[in-house]
């Protein structure tokens, strides 16, 4: 995944280490040796043929230089990280990573590395590497346990989705379905999208596939009722989660966000799951800043990851909204779908382009 980004922080990854490495000096002094003190192979202190003081003294050397050079530390500074992040800073824009995403990014690389010390011989690697983790945890924030959170709410855990027009919202739905269920939760599906024409018959064909109930109304109806009545239904039948579809909308319809807004009052879900698409891009992060002022959400389901090699709306949208990404749709089957845990996608991310 991310083929872009990926490549894109690796470079500037080795462009990092290889600038920290240049910074280490070609040889070592010590404050009692000068700069033509050495201790040759053909000299060494076991060599029997050096006399005891001579020996002691080559020792006590020795143990100097081995003590400095473990101890001795390096600044690393601005010049040395600047001109790559500069670098680093078109190719996050390059990869649809949003403007005030790759700003955090890179200030908290900066902040980390700038002025910061090294001794001799630590792993640069390392360093960069803890650098980068850090800055990309920072704005993917911790995700969410949606098994945990299941299992610590009281049935039925209402999940609600929302979102645009066209982003796979449904089909989202039947693959979530699919994923609690392999985690033996019970699920019903609430046909709320009464708006669009087919809706219903699209999220019925996913529920006979998948073996779910799906409560329904004619189209038209009044979505707030199809959801009313199957929350009623789970708590009937002792089901472990609602999920409920909804009518896909742009937040300048003020007549459909008043619905939302009317659902959500009525409802009261547990989680406003907001679905848009990441080969969007930068729309897609716009489009949730918008949503979430509209109407809020709880945690954001990105599809078509797999389509997506820039990898930009995965990296930026979470932080842009301040809500957890939770879910990526990673394919068309009903299995295709990976919660989303942002300490393995960094560690994929940062792996070797």
């Amino acid at each position: 995944m991310f083929k872009a980004l990926k490549e894109k922080l690796f470079s500037a990854r080795k462009k990092l280490e290889h600038s920290l490495e240049e910074t280490e000096p070609e040889k070592i002094e010590t404050p009692d040796s000068g700069p033509d003190t050495q201790i040759l192979p053909e000299q060494s202190v076991e060599d029997p043929k050096v006399s005891e003081p001579e020996k002691k003294s080559r020792a006590g050397i020795a143990d100097k230089i081995v003590s400095f050079v473990r101890d001795r530390e390096f600044i690393i500074s601005d010049k040395n990280i600047n001109g790559i992040l500069d670098e680093l800073e078109m190719g996050l824009l390059e990869s649809d990573v949003a403007f005030s995403v790759t700003e955090a990014i890179l200030s908290r690389i900066k902040a980390d590395l700038s002025g910061s010390k090294r001794k001799i011989g630590t792993s640069v690697d390392s360093i960069i590497r803890s650098a980068l983790t850090d800055a990309l945890l920072g704005v993917l924030g911790e995700g969410i346990d949606i098994c945990a959170f299941i299992s610590g709410h009281e049935k039925p855990v209402k999940i609600l989705f929302t979102g645009v027009n066209g982003t796979g919202k449904t089909t989202s739905i039947a693959k979530v379905t699919r994923f609690l269920q392999k985690n033996g939760f019970s699920v019903v599906l609430g046909a709320g999208d009464t708006f669009r024409a087919g809706a219903i018959e699209q999220i019925d064909v996913h529920g006979e596939r998948l073996g779910v109930k799906v409560i329904q109304h004619q189209e038209g109806s009044d979505p707030t009722a199809v959801l009313f009545d199957t929350v009623e239904y789970a708590r009937a039948h002792n089901i472990d989660v609602v999920l409920g579809d909804t009518a896909g909308r742009f937040h300048n319809r003020a007549n459909l966000m008043n619905q939302l807004a009317k659902i959500r009052r009525v409802i009261k879900p547990d989680l406003v799951v907001y679905v848009d698409e990441a080969v969007a891009g930068n729309d897609a992060v716009i489009r949730a800043e918008e949503f979430s002022k509209s109407v809020g959400m709880d945690a954001v389901m990105l599809t078509k990851v797999d389509m997506d090699p820039k990898g930009g709306a995965a990296i930026s949208i979470a932080h842009a909204v301040g809500k957890p990404l939770i879910f990526i749709g990673t394919g068309q089957g009903y299995d295709d779908v990976m919660v989303f845990d942002p300490r393995h996608v960094v560690a994929d991310l940062l792996g070797d382009a």
